[in-house]
């Protein structure tokens, strides 16, 4: 069976599309079949955070217009055998497409794949009701702000309203420190809010920013980091695997925070 997940958050700049790229690659590098859709017609990145961007012959537009077939439109990766994408179009609207379109090239797909990763855009316009229509179930992306969390409240009932009952939470770009000091919401905060079970916590890593721009996901890197941990253990969390959460407080502390909390317990 093939398991089509819609990578969702309402709130832009979250980070749904390196999500979804480092998890689609952390499958492939598992030996799933995976196929990575770029529902964001008109704004495509997902190419971009793959490194795919000159490949791109066909888009899915063409494939809905039968001006190409399925798998001349499917980019393979070099990197891993086992990932392909099918990219959205630049130069339309999300309104090109319409939900019941985006199910007959996501049920093509889960043909083939064990795994169809969507890759919404932001919103609850067309192209978010495009990529929630095919999906069997749901990852929400948010970052600990009070506005990010509201709109995946919302974006949680639009998907039970979509009969989308297996939703899991991922929170990016969550700062210990920060947290500690009461400056960021905790995870604790957020699921209590969102009421959605946690799968994934992503730590705030600038090593993010150099993988996307050099189009090389994070889980590729030869450096280990506590981001692309995170995102491997997200991955066997989806497979069934138990995993403990990763304990992102001390392996960032420098030596001054561990000092100051030394002295702080002796005192």
């Amino acid at each position: 069976m093939s398991r089509i997940i819609v990578v969702t958050s309402g709130k832009g700049g979250v980070g749904k599309t390196t999500t979804s790229a480092n998890l689609g690659m952390a499958l492939a590098k598992m030996g799933r079949q995976v196929a990575l859709v770029d529902a964001d017609f008109g704004l495509r990145n997902l190419d971009l955070l793959l490194g795919l961007e000159n490949r791109i012959v066909y888009t899915a537009i063409e494939v809905l217009a039968r001006e190409c077939r399925l798998e001349q439109a499917l980019v393979k990766d070099k990197r891993q055998p086992n990932l392909v994408l099918l990219p959205a179009a630049q130069n339309r609207t999300k309104e090109s497409v319409t939900p019941d379109q985006m199910k007959l090239l996501v049920n093509a797909l889960a043909q083939r794949y064990q795994y169809v990763i969507i890759d919404s855009p932001a919103g609850i316009e067309m192209g978010f009701k495009n990529a929630i229509a095919p999906a069997k179930e749901a990852l929400i992306v948010t970052t600990p702000e009070i506005a990010a969390v509201r709109d995946a409240d919302r974006v949680v009932g639009l998907l039970e309203a979509q009969g989308i009952k297996r939703v899991n939470l991922i929170i990016n770009r969550i700062r210990p420190a920060m947290v500690r000091a009461n400056d960021m919401m905790s995870t604790q905060d957020v699921q209590e809010l969102l009421a959605v079970p946690l799968i994934g916590v992503i730590p705030d890593d600038e090593r993010v920013i150099v993988s996307t721009n050099r189009g090389e996901p994070l889980v590729l890197s030869d450096t280990p980091s506590l981001a692309a941990n995170a995102y491997e253990n997200i991955v066997r969390r989806l497979e069934g695997e138990t995993v403990e959460f990763l304990d992102l407080d001390s392996p960032n502390e420098n030596i001054f925070a561990r000092l100051r909390r030394l002295l702080w317990t002796k005192m």
